[in-house]
């Protein structure tokens, strides 16, 4: 099973794709997310996401300066300040 992730600036869509996990820092730490993952929200600190495609296969980082996270029966949705590149 795959988890749906998006992550969304202001000014655009950045992701919307399946993975496997992603590991999100979190304003009080950094918390992982996979498909089935019960609904919260928290603040995003500036960090990196990782972004985990398939079981085992090595993390692709992205880095992010602020915003929010909601896990919900869609998925995780990164409502970002900012995303480098």
């Amino acid at each position: 099973m795959a988890l749906h992730f998006e992550l969304v600036t202001p000014a655009r869509l950045v992701r919307s794709e399946d993975v496997h996990m992603v590991v999100v820092p979190g304003e009080e730490g950094e918390f992982g997310v996979l498909e089935g993952h019960a609904p919260f929200m928290s603040t995003v600190r500036d960090g990196a996401i990782l972004v985990y495609k398939t079981e085992g296969a090595a993390p692709e980082a992205i880095q992010v300066q602020g915003g929010f996270a909601e896990v919900g029966a869609n998925g995780l949705t990164v409502l970002a300040e900012h995303v480098e590149g």
